[in-house]
């Protein structure tokens, strides 16, 4: 049985203005395949610049953009300039770390 349930998507800061801006929406559902996709490619196909990328949450979780994504995933991506301490707490300076790495 094929899973159909959308990915459940948010923007926050200024990949959140980068889509206004383009006229598109900041939250949305997307369908993906059964077997997934990475967020670096669910972020390209929404046309998300990954250089501003930091983490993505991936079912509250936050982690690197290669991470899948599955079908009933909800994700949030996060771009760098999150305040100091909160990048710590919410796991971002680690997921950052790993792509300029």
């Amino acid at each position: 049985m094929q899973d159909t349930r959308p990915v459940s998507v948010r923007m926050f800061g200024n990949l959140r203005r980068h889509r206004t801006k383009a006229g598109l929406p900041f939250t949305l559902d997307v369908t993906v395949s059964r077997e997934g996709t990475s967020a670096r490619d669910l972020a390209e196909d929404l046309g998300l610049p990954c250089d501003e990328i930091e983490g993505v949450f991936v079912n509250h979780t936050v982690y690197d953009l290669d991470h899948p994504v599955r079908p009933g995933d909800e994700v949030a991506y996060v771009p760098y300039g999150t305040p100091g301490p909160h990048r710590l707490y919410l796991g971002l300076y680690k997921a950052g770390r790993h792509d300029a790495g």
